[in-house]
């Protein structure tokens, strides 16, 4: 029974860290032209068969290496300091999804409040790709805040130590996956997938406002019953 309560949690994690980068909009266009720029630098004349597959597998690798990293650090200062009040924190951090998914649904710009941030470009493409890959989370916070918060509140929730790292890890794992499918996919091909998360942005903030509202309602009044301290 605790096994599979495990495996959905992981399962629950990867599908969130899966769904991050498509609702990242301002993030996905910018995609296919940056690893064919890396590309055609890693060829110096012209696109290298395989090279842009090979980028998109070291961005892969650079999203996991972040949010493991990330999870590890995450995870210390969870147990170290909110072990002993988390039923304060995980109330805050649900209530700061339904913010956000109340935004969404109205579908307000959360890159307005954020400066932009673009992949760091190195001299080797290999390592422009990885480190693209490792401030994929930076890159995408300002354009999808929305999985990212629900994950931070689903982790507020527990303070296993390893729990919360193989979480983390399984949501890189999840963000790594489209960039991948991207990556594989004939240039074109995914920019007319890409372009259809673009022309349906309005709609798909909506549908994920409203979803992950019903979810922060569901956790602060049943769960948590803040009603109590009114």
């Amino acid at each position: 029974m605790l096994s599979e309560i495990l495996q959905l949690k992981f399962i629950g994690s990867f599908i969130l860290g899966m769904l991050t980068p498509f609702g990242a909009v301002c993030v996905l266009p910018l995609y296919p032209g940056y690893l064919s720029y890396l590309a055609t630098n890693l060829s110096k004349k012209k696109i290298v068969p395989h090279a842009i597959p090979k980028l998109g597998f070291l961005v892969a690798l650079g999203i996991i290496t972040f949010m493991s990293l990330f999870g590890l650090i995450f995870s210390t200062f969870l147990e170290l300091s909110l072990s002993k009040i988390i039923n304060i924190i995980s109330p805050i951090a649900f209530t700061i999804l339904f913010i956000i998914s109340f935004l969404l649904v109205f579908n307000f710009d959360f890159s307005k409040l954020i400066p932009s941030f673009s992949g760091p470009i190195f001299s080797n493409p290999k390592l422009s790709a990885f480190f693209f890959g490792f401030f994929f989370g930076i890159i995408v916070l300002p354009c999808n805040p929305l999985f990212i918060a629900l994950m931070f509140a689903k982790q507020s929730l527990v303070t296993d130590f390893l729990l919360n790292i193989i979480e983390f890890i399984f949501f890189g794992l999840g963000m790594s996956i489209p960039i991948i499918i991207f990556s594989i996919l004939p240039q074109l091909k995914s920019k007319i997938v890409i372009n259809g998360f673009v022309k349906y942005k309005n709609k798909i903030n909506v549908v994920s406002g409203l979803i992950m509202m019903i979810i922060s309602i569901y956790y602060l009044l049943f769960v948590f019953n803040i009603l109590r301290l009114f």
